[in-house]
């Protein structure tokens, strides 16, 4: 199974760039034309939040026009600089299918891995958030869910990343979310987006990986003391690979012109 992960495409409205500067309709147009083109076809896509820069609808119905020329399923859910309410007028009932009350939490179990969406967004806030409400909703899909292989998704890494939208915007109920995690073995992962970075790390008895924005990566200050700022770069996604021995391997993809292949033989 082959699963592609976008994140963070704050597609601006029709003819606008994100900012004024970022073309990044046409960066998700790239990435989506790339994962149609992979040798190995892909089974699903995740987007996993910050679909809108702003939240409108007319921007989420630009992001769903050029994801609708994928060639497989494709499944969204929101970050923090999407409107729920937008999201669902443009997604609900097909990349977003279902939704638990408030929030745009759903399962699907139609691959060899099962995928659990969790909605971590706070409205009016930036940081992240697993509510009570959530929590329980969660506790039951992974019930559900048996021993078969999980994968959550959600916008917002529960932990502390290095950089200020995750340590300084914050995520309330990560502890919560953590025991709930570390009591499931068969959770193979955490997907998450959010802070426009690739990442690994080790949380709750899993592993927590987030995905580069598709071309507006942050420029990166571990000391935290300059202001948030993002880079101009070729648009990025992830492939993570259920191998036939059970593993799931994931695979930075940069979507940008490269001199090769080339035989990695000495050249005489």
């Amino acid at each position: 199974m082959l699963i592609a992960q976008i994140s963070d495409t704050h597609i601006a409205e029709e003819g606008r760039k994100t900012f004024g500067i970022a073309p990044m309709a046409e960066n998700l147009a790239a990435c989506v034309a790339h994962i149609n083109a992979q040798p190995l076809p892909v089974d699903v896509v995740l987007v996993s939040g910050d679909i809108t820069n702003d939240g409108t609808e007319g921007e989420a119905r630009r992001a769903a026009g050029i994801l609708a020329g994928l060639d497989c399923p494709c499944y969204v859910i929101p970050g923090n600089h999407d409107d729920r309410g937008a999201l669902w007028s443009v997604f609900g009932g097909g990349a977003c299918p279902s939704r638990q009350g408030d929030f745009h939490s759903f399962s699907v179990a139609d691959f060899p891995v099962h995928l659990l969406f969790v909605d971590s967004t706070r409205v009016g806030a930036a940081g992240g958030e697993i509510c009570e409400a959530r929590a329980a909703w969660l506790e039951r899909a992974l019930a559900e869910s048996g021993d078969k292989p999980v994968v959550i998704v959600l916008h917002h890494p529960p932990l502390k990343c290095g950089v200020p939208e995750s340590d300084q915007d914050g995520f309330l109920g990560a502890e919560r979310f953590g025991e709930i995690v570390a009591r499931h073995a068969n959770i193979e992962r955490v997907l998450c987006g959010h802070i426009h970075l690739h990442t690994h790390s080790r949380w709750a008895g899993t592993t927590v990986t987030t995905a580069p924005s598709t071309g507006m990566p942050l420029a990166l200050d571990l000391t935290q003391s300059h202001p948030s700022e993002f880079l101009l770069d070729a648009p990025s996604y992830l492939l993570h690979h259920w191998t036939p021995d059970g593993d799931l391997v994931t695979h930075p993809v940069r979507v940008a012109s490269l001199d090769g292949p080339f035989p990695f033989v000495e050249r005489r």
